[in-house]
């Protein structure tokens, strides 16, 4: 029989599992998914994926995440723009953008291969939004890709290797950890500052008509 420790062990770990990473599940389904995922079978040492939100892949899946697989040897391995990361979005059989990982070469953090992608689908189409468009990443996303993909509206995520494949070189899963900490006891220190100058701009701003709204 297991023991409390074992227990508990294995309750944080269904709980990370499904606040802490996205495995093909739709943002208006998460909850409903993530009921049953609480409530299913491990296949594989990840939770499968279930519920209204989850969706059989089909060989036209498979083949955009193997080009995502091959962007992600290209870029870090092969041209070494970047960490081994590969992107590809599509929509209505379309491919809007496939790319890697440019932080090296791009000098720039924010460079991931599902933020690049995302950058470049929203300016094929003209807008900041690619509804019903499907992401396919060599990787589990980050905190910071996942919330580009929730802000750009994306449909769907599909990942290939996950964030314990490769714990021990990228930081994904501890900033992901770090991010359910208080403020003040994040690696990086948040704390308010002028909130109420801020404030007075929003109060400017609520009351436009033609506000922008995204």
């Amino acid at each position: 029989m297991d023991s409390a420790n074992d227990r508990d062990t294995q309750g944080s770990y269904l709980l990370h599992r499904l606040f802490g990473t996205a495995r093909v599940v739709q943002r208006r389904d998460f909850l409903a998914s993530g009921a049953a995922l609480m409530a299913g079978m491990h296949v594989g040492g990840a939770v499968a994926a279930s519920g209204p939100g989850a969706a059989a892949a089909t060989e036209e899946d498979r083949a955009h995440m193997r080009q995502a697989i091959e962007l992600m040897r290209k870029a870090g391995v092969v041209e070494r723009t970047g960490g081994p990361f590969g992107c590809v979005i599509v929509r209505d059989g379309e491919v809007l953008a496939a790319t890697g990982n440019s932080v090296l070469r791009d000098n720039d953090p924010s460079a991931h291969a599902e933020v690049n992608a995302i950058r470049a689908a929203c300016r094929k189409v003209g807008a900041p939004h690619i509804r019903g468009a499907t992401l396919f990443t060599s990787c589990e996303p980050c905190p910071m890709c996942y919330s580009t993909a929730y802000w750009a509206r994306v449909g769907r995520i599909y990942y290939a290797a996950a964030w314990t494949d490769y714990a021990d070189l990228f930081d994904d899963l501890n900033i992901s950890d770090d991010m359910k900490r208080p403020y003040d006891q994040r690696t990086v220190p948040v704390q308010p500052l002028l909130r109420e100058e801020a404030q007075k701009v929003w109060s400017e701003f609520r009351q436009m008509p033609n506000r922008a709204k995204y």
